[in-house]
């Protein structure tokens, strides 16, 4: 039994990662959707359910973690909830992994489920135009700012500064769309064109309807474990090499430019931690409720300049992003953060079901990326991983 203490900070690994039933999930509770993944990951790594030690958990009861733990029948030492948005995944990694390098915990557990859409059919909830009205965003509610209208807002001033066009833009949903048509699990397969995207119904300018994401229903689990339960585990490990997190505003008078995103900070950070460049990364999952996202994302992580996202987005041989088909095509049931870490490590392990991301000479790839952003740019965390 791997010791609860250390003299040296302990390598971190994922060792079981799953998605529970995803897309249109009509007769499972979100518990149930949490206990599916947890399941389903747990059987991934081959361990014992008796070493989870820790649990990360947000957006299901109360009490969250308290309550899932409980459902799961858990009783962990290690719990977080931090609450940031769809980054609150890759924060909690980030947490999970400091915990289990410093010996406060030995596998940590990070497990979501959501029923977004079956909820809103089977008119339980109702679709949220904000996140409320009550402290600084009281100053915005009034005027209609909904979300969707902060995203279009910060594109706009994109195209304004940079001059990234409509087109550009859509080239983010067209590719999304054509890497979940080889995903099975996808949720929508069927291509799009640029000018599908560009005539579809207005959401909010410059955003239609394939600019957005989609909402589904599912969940997913991810489990972190110390470096000494490496050799009992059932697959290859894939090492948390670095990580990063940032926040930046929640009213938008106080972000200091709409065209530069928290991964910005949390991309270079989880860069510099991992000792690697962004020109080493193979791959990269980056959080897409919305095209302009993937864009600014992709510059501030540093995969090219500020303000040439739009070209780079386009072109024909570029980094793979989202092979999974992301927010936009594949599932995005609320808070997506978690899939990102899922799909990257499925890329690195060569078990992607659909793109599977390989090297010149077949090899598998050695390291990538997953980005997450929280809010309306409010928060980002970024996660580098590798098989080395």
């Amino acid at each position: 039994m791997p010791t609860t203490t250390t003299d040296r900070r302990r390598r971190v690994a994922v060792v079981g990662i799953s998605l529970s039933d995803c897309g249109r999930v009509d007769e499972a509770t979100p518990y149930a959707l949490h206990a599916q993944a947890a399941r389903r990951a747990l059987a991934d790594s081959g361990l014992d359910r008796s070493v989870i030690d820790g649990l990360a958990s947000a957006g299901l009861g109360t009490l969250a973690p308290v309550e899932v733990a409980e459902y799961l029948g858990l009783r962990p030492r290690w719990v977080d909830s931090t609450s940031v948005g769809g980054a609150t995944w890759e924060v909690m990694a980030a947490h999970a992994a400091d915990a289990i390098a410093a010996g406060h915990a030995n596998a940590v557990l990070l497990v979501y489920g959501s029923t977004a859409r079956a909820d809103i059919r089977a008119r339980r909830r109702t679709g949220n135009l904000s996140f409320g009205s009550r402290g600084p965003l009281q100053f915005e509610v009034p005027y209609g700012h909904s979300l969707i209208a902060k995203y279009a807002m910060a594109a706009r001033r994109h195209m304004h500064e940079y001059g990234t066009t409509l087109e550009q833009l859509a080239e983010v949903a067209v590719r999304a769309r054509a890497n979940a048509a080889l995903n099975p699990e996808a949720m929508f397969r069927e291509p799009v064109t640029v000018d599908e995207v560009l005539d579809g119904p207005m959401i909010a300018d410059p955003f239609t309807k394939l600019h957005c994401c989609i909402r589904s229903d599912g969940g997913c689990a991810v489990l972190l474990a110390a470096e000494e339960y490496v050799p009992d585990t059932a697959k290859a490990p894939v090492w948390v090499l670095g990580t990063g997190t940032h926040v930046s505003h929640t009213t938008m008078s106080e972000w200091e430019d709409f065209t530069v995103s928290p991964a910005a900070v949390s991309g270079r950070l989880a860069f510099e931690r991992a000792g690697v460049r962004p020109a080493d990364v193979e791959l990269a999952e980056i959080y897409d409720a919305f095209t302009y996202m993937t864009l600014v994302t992709l510059e501030d992580l540093g995969f090219c300049a500020k303000g040439e996202g739009g070209a780079y987005v386009t072109e024909k041989d570029g980094l793979p992003v989202n092979t999974d088909g992301g927010g936009l095509s594949a599932c995005h049931p609320g808070m997506r953060g978690l899939f990102l870490l899922v799909e990257a490590v499925r890329q690195l392990r060569g078990e992607a079901p659909g793109l599977q991301v390989r090297r010149p000479d077949g090899s598998l790839p050695e390291l990538a990326v997953a980005s997450g952003t929280g809010g309306w740019f409010c928060s980002s965390g970024t996660v580098v991983l590798g098989r080395g």
